[in-house]
This record gives structure tokens, sequence and C-alpha cells, in this order.
């Protein structure tokens, strides 16, 4: 509902020298309110601050996700399911797609900062789970609970940024929370070593149930600030006045409003469709075969019945579909969306079981496997903080993701080469460096181009989308992953140890196979070439798959980056400003549309 007074009225800012603030009524009542709030922090200490807190928080969490994984292999590792950390990643990354879009939805109707401290419950009820969990089925419960905090952390964090930068400066803001990695690489660490992972790792989830409430203070008190000014503007007086439909209407209507915002029915169809496809195929190999195992072939046929209902009902039925049609169908929406899916598919395949491969085969310690398992983000987080100055000057990005397609691939090229023996050091070391430098140039920015060609009020959506195909492309990627780990590796290191117990004893808790049979024993090197024969497999295919990453990154558009907080050339949803395309894109979608006519 809209109030009638308040249909384009333009407001008078005092505070900035009688600045012209226009509240338009095309904007949802929520984001108009955002946008006061971030009105309040009108000088150069305020966004400092903002910044210095968007750094504690991301402190807090990137040190937790830098440990935490490894804590996750000791966890399954001393449950004899060693193997199941993909099923895990799978679970995590699904519901961790689902719960961004919904998170995003509730944001723009109930506010950041209540998605915001919703987020934390989650977070700690999720690592408290997991800390208690007595076997490999109840650690993953508490992922799903985790894993859906950490995510709404993540996002409401990049949204908040967004909503207080202007498009020119937003890849500074949305970097903030990452330079703490610059600290957290070469801390985790000693962190791990020093919290003997493999007796006391329930100790070094439980830590976080305090440390994340703890980091994410700062912002909290920045945006209850922020609102406490707002509240006594001219602007908030008014739009006061307005009420959201679930001010407006009845509990009934709200619950029926909000089940067809949220679009309940399609999140659940996409993600009990794509976990139903995608966990069988990291559970059917192992020591034995289990593709005739009616608890796996039941979920499969149940994932592929639900993916075309999904289809339909996203289409027909809908009112406020997972995916809108009208966002996603220009190429510079469904490009950026394509590199998210495989940017998040190919870092699976590559590094989904490389702390394993450092640990067993390259020989490193607990100390050297989680500083050099971070050091990409290590790299990417100092490279970005030079870039991030630099696009406030080009104010272009197509050209860098372009590159940083290219920097994975070499990147990939390097993994596949350098995956076992003591010797692998060096050149993983230099795959992780250069992996790095292809991040900077290709995470973030993708995410700052989706955005630099939608409005303020699509942003959250969008944004969210971003990150759901990401995390689906995770999911997809660790599924691949771990359908080649369960299949391959087992066989193999039967073929080399040549002993079915001994075989049996590696493949499922490696980190304790190796205290008994140490490196440079016959065991033990029948064991490495195992591993990096499967690991072989892994590189190979996320080394083909940087080509679609590649043709994905062309199809992008390139608009400058402005000093507005959203792209306001936008019709009916859609970026409608062409004076900036690539020709090369244009002939090439061109082309496939083409293609797609004649056979229709």
């Amino acid at each position: 509902m809209v109030s009638p007074d308040a249909k384009d009225v333009t407001f008078i800012d005092t505070e900035k020298s009688e600045e012209l603030y226009t509240l338009k009524t095309t904007k949802s009542l929520m984001i108009r309110k955002t946008e006061i709030m971030a009105g309040q922090y009108d000088h150069w200490y305020h966004h400092a601050i903002l910044l210095l807190s968007a750094f504690i928080c991301g402190y807090g969490y990137g040190l937790d996700g830098n440990v935490r994984y490894i804590y996750t292999s000791y966890a399954a590792s001393s449950y004899s399911d060693h193997s199941l950390i993909s099923t895990i990643t799978i679970i995590t990354a699904v519901i961790g797609a689902a719960s961004q879009l919904i998170f995003a939805r509730l944001s723009d109707v109930f506010g950041r900062l209540s998605l915001f401290i919703t987020a934390i419950v989650f977070y700690v009820i999720g690592t408290i789970i997991q800390s208690q969990a007595t076997d490999i089925q109840r650690y993953a419960a508490g992922s799903v609970f985790w894993s859906t905090g950490y995510v709404g952390i993540l996002l409401m964090l990049v949204l908040i940024l967004s909503d207080f930068s202007s498009l020119k400066w937003r890849l500074l803001y949305q970097f903030a929370p990452c330079w703490p990695t610059m600290i957290n690489t070469w801390i985790a660490g000693t962190i791990t070593a020093r919290a003997k992972p493999q007796a006391e790792w329930r100790w070094g989830i439980a830590m976080w149930a305090f440390i994340i409430p703890l980091s994410t203070l700062p912002i909290i008190c920045c945006m209850v600030h922020m609102r406490l000014k707002a509240r006594r503007t001219e602007q908030w007086a008014i739009l006061a006045e307005e009420k959201s439909f679930y001010q407006a209407d009845g509990l009934v209507k709200t619950l029926i409003e909000l089940f067809w915002r949220l679009d309940v029915l399609g999140v659940l169809l996409m993600t009990t469709s794509v976990g139903c496809i995608l966990s069988p195929l990291t559970l059917a190999g192992g020591t034995q075969a289990k593709w005739a195992n009616s608890h796996l072939i039941g979920p499969l046929v149940l994932g592929f019945v639900l993916l075309p209902i999904f289809l339909v009902w996203e289409s027909k039925w809908s009112k406020y579909p997972v995916v809108p049609y009208n966002l996603v169908k220009d190429r510079a929406i469904w490009g950026a969306l394509g590199c998210q899916f495989l940017i998040g598919f190919i870092y699976n395949l590559a590094a989904g079981y490389i702390y394993t491969i450092l640990i067993v085969a390259v020989n490193e310690t607990v100390k050297s496997a989680t500083v050099i398992n971070s050091l990409s983000s290590f790299v990417s987080t100092v490279a970005s903080t030079f870039f991030s100055i630099w696009i406030t000057r080009c104010t272009r990005l197509k050209g860098y993701i372009v590159g940083g397609c290219g920097i994975w691939a070499l990147a990939m090229g390097l993994f596949y080469h350098y995956r076992g023996g003591e010797s692998a050091h060096s050149g993983i070391v230099a795959a992780m460096v250069i992996w790095g430098l292809g991040d900077t140039l290709l995470i973030y920015p993708t995410t700052i181009s989706v955005q630099s060609v939608t409005s303020h009020d699509n942003m959250a959506t969008v944004t969210a989308l971003n990150y759901t195909l990401y995390r689906i492309g995770l999911a997809t990627g660790a599924a691949v992953s771990g359908a080649i780990w369960t299949q391959t590796l087992y066989k193999a290191l039967v073929t080399r140890l040549k002993d079915v117990n001994m075989a049996t004893a590696a493949y499922s808790a490696p980190f304790e196979f190796i205290l008994e049979y140490t490196w440079g024993t016959s065991e033990r090197n029948a064991m490495m070439e195992a591993y990096r024969e499967v690991q072989r497999y892994e590189t190979i295919v996320a080394l083909v798959f940087t080509v679609p990453l590649f043709v994905c990154g062309l199809c992008l558009r390139d608009p400058p980056l402005t000093d507005k907080v959203a792209q306001e050339d936008i019709k009916n949803g859609e970026y409608v400003d062409k004076s900036h395309n690539d020709p090369i894109a244009d002939w090439f979608v061109g082309k496939w549309k083409r293609i797609g006519d004649k056979k229709d």
C-alpha cells in the first residue's frame, strides 16, 4: 500500500546543504527507508567506521571459514566417513542456495538488520549442533543450520555495504570483509595445529558460537545508530504513514502474501530436486558399489521428476518466481549467473579434497596445509585492495573479468601437473598464487557487474541469484568431485596396496592411516600414488570447464561504474542503455539466437 501523499515528493535535507533527495513510489517501502538511513552516514568518518565494522565481522566468519573446513575433515575421519565430506558440502551448498533467496526477499520487506540478526541465530545453533554431533548424520544436520546462518550473514553484509556505496566504490566496500584474510591465512594454521584437531575438533568448532556474535556487534551498532538518526528526519516521518503488507493485513493474509513473495513452493521444489540429484552421486561408490541400492535410486529418480515440475511451477503459477524472467533474459544477467555457477563448480572440483591431498600425498604438516589451503584467498585479498582502487578510475570491469577467466585456466593447468609427492609443494603454492590473482579479477567483479545493470529495488534479488548460482555450482562441483573420488579412489588403493583391509582403512580414515604408515614407507607411497591418480581426474574436469567460463565472461555487458548507488537507466526491469555493448559478444549471442530460431 502506498500513501497518496508520498507520490513523487521531493525533500530537502538540510544536513546536506539543501541537496535534493527524492523518494520514488516505484521503490518498496523498506528500500526507501534504507536510502534514508544511508543518507545519515554522509561524512568520511562514518564510512570509515562502517568499513571497520565490516572488517571485524569479516575477520570472525573469515577465520571460521578457514579452519572449519579442516575440522570437518577430522570430524568425518573420526566417524570413519572421510569420503562423505563432499556429501556434507552438497547439503550445505544446496540449503545455502535456497536460504539466500529467502534472506534477500525478506530483507526487502523486514529490513537488512532483522535478517542479519536472524542469520546470526542460525549460525550459532548450527555451530552448537556440529560441535556436539556423535555421527556424520547429526553433523550434517548442524551443517544445514550453520550454512543457513553463514550465507545469511555473508549476503546481508554484502547488501548493507552495497546500500551505502556507489557503483564506482562498490568493489572496495565489498572487499572490506575480505581484508582479514591477509591476517587469517597465517594464523589459521597455528590455530588448527595448537588446537590439536585430531583429538579436540569439537572445541575448535564450538568456540565460534560466541566469537561470531561478538564480531558482528559493531556492524549491528552501526545499523541501529543509522536507524535512530533516520527516525528523526522528515522523510522518515512521511514514510511512517505508509504500511507494508504485513502491517496492513491480518495474520492469515500476511502469511499468504509471504508464501507467494518467498515462492516457498518453488524454493522447496528447487532445493529438493537439486539435493536429490546431486547427493546420490557421492554416496554410490566407496568400498563397494551401491548403485543397485534403492536408497540411492529413489532420491535420484525423485530429483529428476521434481525438476520439470519446478520449471512448470516457475513459468505458469509462481507470482514471484525464483528466477524472474524479466531480470535474467538479458545477457548481462545470465552471463554473470553462468560465471558464478562455473566459479563454484570449478572451485570444488579443484579444491574439494585439496587439504587431504596436501596432508596425505604431499606430506605437509597441519599448519602448512592450512596455510596453503588459504593462500589463494590471501593473494586475492592483497591484490583486491589495489584493484578496487584502480577500478574507481577505470570504471569498466568486463575486460578484467575475461582476463580472470584466463588466469583460472592457467591455475587449473598447474593443479593438473602438481598433484602429489614432495616435489609438488612449490607447484601447488604457485597454482594457489595464480588462482588468487584470478579470483581478484573474477569473483567480486562479476557481482558488481550484475549490480551495475539493475535498479536498487532489484539489487537484492540479483545479488542473491548470483550467490545462489554460485552455491549450486559448489554443490554440483562437490557432487562431481565426490562421485569421482568415491568411484575411483578405493579401487586405486586396492590396486596399489594389494590388501583390502589396508585399502579400506586408507580410504575411510586417511589421517589415522598416515600416523601408522609414515612418509617414505611403501604403504604410504602406494597411498600417495592412488590419491595422485584420482586428483588427476578432478583437475582434468576443472580445466575443461574453464572454457564455458570464458564464454560466459565474454557475454557480459560493460556499462561504466557511476557515482550512483544503483543503475537508474532501467525500464521494466531491463537495462536499456545499449551504447556500451561489446560487438563480439553481440555477434556471439545473436548467432545462437538465430540458430535457436531456425530450430523452432
